[in-house]
């Protein structure tokens, strides 16, 4: 007995047409009635061949989805498959029409050898499919031609149905070229309108290398964008894959040492990564505290402004976090934070700590006595010691 289901519904749907397709049914003609040239009754059965053309057409699916071979070359050769197919069957049918047709002679190959029949089989073979590419291309010589009525239905059906292919083969080819230069036109177009916008507005020459200098870097570092992907996966999914991204670095963290790990994970898949270009500027002077950010790789320089002239007082490191000391005071920022390099930052919400630490408060506590540690922290204002 047979139990599998994949069986079963094999067995009650594509079973016999395979089946049928890898009859020899040429043989059995020649043991029915021992001739060669069966008749035309025998040489349709063999139409059933054609149905393997669907095992051939699963095949190309499979490995255009498979992403270990490259989908444009498996494309290419999928419609470079579908023309040389196409360009046989069109002409054996021409071949067949000048072997049944009563005037041997009246035909596109008899007009040029009488005695076609006793050629070379691959002679024959040729000349039809050089005709049927010759009409295909357009290309025309003119030295193979329709001679008889049935041959010039024939070729004004091929001629429309050409029409038909080749805007199928034109379409996917320019698909597949547009494909590969979409983004770099795209980045060309995003480039000329940030130049315009620039321009019309007379913005500083400072602000237009931080903007032409972020959409660069978003186009080299846009395979680096984890988000993108991952938040397309169920939420389960996503805790996993943020719990091994991110865990391991916020755990170094002072402000977190210590706190539960159900609250840690509830941080973790609230952040947000983020790349930032160098001299990019990320928490103004005396901004309202929105978010806290930790640093995941790259250097980060802490600016003052005294009398409208920057100092850069102290930078920060890999795993190194800022922005938390007005979030957890309520105070406006007191520092500018900028990037020094290519940065990656873990930014997370003001709003989302205060409720993960408003769920457990023992956790609260524990995060308030790592941050009341930070007394020694050598760029904290008085203001900020004294409200402490």
């Amino acid at each position: 007995m047979i139990y599998s289901p994949n069986l079963v519904r094999y067995l009650s749907t594509w079973f016999i047409m395979d089946v049928a397709s890898t009859i020899p049914y040429e043989t059995l003609a020649f043991w029915f009635t021992g001739k060669y040239q069966a008749s035309l009754s025998y040489s349709s059965l063999g139409l059933f061949r054609l149905f393997r053309l669907r095992r051939v057409k699963q095949f190309f699916t499979r490995l255009e989805k498979d992403i270990r071979f490259s989908y444009f070359w498996v494309r290419c050769s999928r419609l470079l498959f579908v023309t040389l197919f196409l360009v046989h069957c069109a002409g054996c049918l021409y071949y067949l029409l000048a072997d049944r047709y009563p005037h041997k002679g009246k035909t596109w190959i008899g007009a040029m050898n009488p005695n076609f029949r006793e050629t070379n089989l691959w002679v024959r073979y040729i000349s039809a499919i050089y005709w049927s590419i010759t009409t295909m291309t357009t290309v025309g010589y003119g030295d193979v031609h329709a001679v008889n009525t049935i041959e010039m239905v024939l070729i004004i059906f091929y001629m429309l149905f050409n029409l038909s292919l080749t805007s199928y083969l034109i379409g996917n080819m320019t698909n597949l070229v547009v494909e590969g230069t979409h983004r770099t036109m795209q980045f060309r177009s995003s480039i000329e309108a940030a130049s315009s916008f620039v321009s019309r507005n007379r913005l500083p020459t400072r602000l237009k290398e931080q903007i032409l200098g972020y959409m660069c870097l978003r186009f080299k570092a846009e395979s680096l964008n984890q988000f993108q992907l991952i938040e397309q996966l169920p939420n389960s999914v996503f805790k996993h894959i943020c719990q091994h991204l991110f865990l391991p670095t916020v755990e170094k963290v002072y402000l977190f040492d210590g706190l539960t790990r159900d609250t840690l994970l509830h941080l973790v898949t609230s952040m947000r990564a983020e790349y930032l270009p160098p001299r990019d500027d990320i928490i103004m002077q005396n901004e309202a505290a929105e978010d806290i950010y930790i640093i995941a790789s790259g250097d980060v320089e802490i600016i003052d402004y005294e009398n409208e002239r920057e100092i850069v007082i102290g930078s920060l490191k890999a795993g190194d976090i800022f922005g938390e000391i007005a979030a957890l005071c309520s105070t406006p920022q007191t520092y500018t934070f900028r990037t020094k390099t290519l940065t990656q930052l873990l930014r997370l919400k003001t709003t989302v700590l205060f409720y993960a630490l408003k769920i457990k408060q023992e956790d609260n506590i524990i995060l308030f006595k790592n941050f009341i540690q930070l007394f020694s922290y050598p760029f904290m204002p008085r203001s900020v010691l004294n409200f402490v």
